[in-house]
């Protein structure tokens, strides 16, 4: 994608291109996919699957760092305001991938405006009063992407089972259903993941632990039964879930999530609570290759700093023999920390700070 040109002129031939457009988008309220479209006169309209009409605003771009959305239509006593108004801003940033931040009405002109603004300023030339909500900030906003009824939130309680020197909070349960939805535009896809259900999803994941490119890394190439074995020990563990990945809801690769504290991992750097950890793999082959393993690992990675607003790190393991594995993680903002030994591999400690991750990773 491209920058559009600083001009309110959306009959350009850069902004003719985009005019038929239509972005997707998954707010966490409920609402399933939603539209917008970007008219001839700036106008963006957020549509439902049956084609009403939710939210609209007006468009202008006339700063390479900025845009500005004016004369919002959004019902305010809706409880999903601030979702609806969120797919419209993610609509701007989706579409002009060069800007940092969005301006807005105020809170006092528009309610929902509240949750995603982090700044007011006057506007030089109106002297209105105008909310900015940036791209940094509004890539962690939980509310798109992450299903909310998927997730339940607990406190910091502590715990005392676990590791004796690395004891944990109570961990909640892990999701049930779909947990994370996105639409990707540079594939025209949307990545979805949800957890691996050991009574429907066995026969996928045997299959694909006993491929010979995956069982080289896994070491999990063993019966059907013994791999049920290991979900089931899994489903016993509130460290550790699988997850199922698909592209347009074709199953794609396996990921495991983990809370780092109490992982193998825990012992060999100073882990904080909510550290989080992944391992992964792509187990259908119609989905290798670079583009859609770095679609995964974006969004393995924003899921999991949405999960949870206390992750200040995304942590990982894998062989320190595995270029493509270290080239795929220097690409989406993880820092190679070190070399150390595990019993069974040399393996790289590699971490993602928060921070960095929103400010350098296009989403």
């Amino acid at each position: 994608m491209t920058v559009q040109p600083g001009t309110k002129d959306f009959s350009s031939a850069e902004a003719r291109q985009r005019l038929d457009t239509v972005t997707w988008h998954f707010p966490s309220s409920g609402n399933g996919r939603m539209a917008v479209r970007l008219d001839k006169d700036g106008t963006l309209t957020l549509s439902g699957r049956a084609g009403e009409i939710a939210a609209a605003a007006r468009l202008t771009h006339n700063n390479p760092d900025l845009a500005e959305l004016s004369a919002v239509q959004l019902e305010p006593s809706r409880p999903d305001a601030a979702h609806l108004l969120a797919a419209l801003i993610d609509a701007v940033f989706l579409r002009l991938p060069g800007i940092t931040r969005v301006h807005l009405p105020s809170a006092e002109h528009l309610a929902a405006t509240a949750a995603l603004a982090t700044e007011t300023i006057i506007d030089p030339v109106s002297g209105e009063k105008r909310a900015v909500v940036y791209r940094i900030v509004f890539r962690q906003l939980p509310l798109l992407w992450r299903r909310q009824q998927a997730h339940v939130a607990y406190p910091l309680l502590r715990s005392s089972i676990g590791p004796e020197d690395r004891l944990p909070p109570l961990r909640p349960p892990r999701p049930s259903g779909i947990m994370y939805e996105r639409w990707l535009p540079e594939l025209d896809l949307v990545v979805s993941l949800r957890p691996i259900d050991r009574r429907s999803d066995l026969g996928l994941f045997h299959h694909w632990m006993n491929q010979g490119r995956v069982a080289f890394y896994w070491e999990l190439a063993k019966s059907a039964q013994e791999l049920d074995a290991y979900l089931a020990e899994q489903e016993a563990d509130p460290h550790i879930f699988g997850v199922i990945a698909s592209f347009d809801g074709e199953p794609a690769g396996y990921f495991e999530f983990y809370w780092a504290k109490e992982d193998r991992l825990g012992p060999y750097y100073e882990p904080e609570d909510f550290d989080r950890g992944w391992h992964g793999l792509v187990g259908n082959a119609r989905h290798l290759g670079w583009p859609k393993t770095h679609a995964l690992f974006r969004s393995v990675t924003h899921y999991l700093f949405l999960d949870e607003p206390r992750t200040r790190r995304i942590m990982g393991e894998p062989r320190a023999s595995h270029k493509k594995m270290l080239s795929y993680a220097a690409q989406t903002a993880y820092e190679k920390i070190k070399e150390f030994d595990f019993p069974h591999k040399r393996a790289a400690l590699v971490c993602c700070q928060r921070e960095r991750f929103f400010r350098e990773v296009p989403l």
